[in-house]
């Protein structure tokens, strides 16, 4: 699929998922290394794909039951 460069309304799963990370992280956060960053971007990422509850699984978390996160194809991992 082709996306328009300066349309992020045509890939509304990313955009929420960037509105997340920006106010469920990097609003709060102010990191003084770039470790801290990694460790908490990480922490953050795994309470996102693991804990909490998704609507594509009814409103379960992946680790509570679901898909494991590896096997959901909206795993938005943040680390390489």
């Amino acid at each position: 699929m082709y996306l328009e460069p300066g349309s992020p309304w045509q890939n509304g799963s990313i955009e929420s998922f960037n509105g997340k990370l920006r106010d469920e992280l990097l609003n709060g956060e102010i990191f003084d290394t770039l470790w801290e960053a990694k460790v908490l971007t990480e922490r953050w990422r795994r309470e996102y794909n693991q804990q909490r509850p998704h609507s594509s699984l009814g409103r379960k978390a992946s680790g509570a039951g679901g898909l494991p996160a590896q096997g959901r194809s909206q795993d938005f991992s943040v680390m390489g």
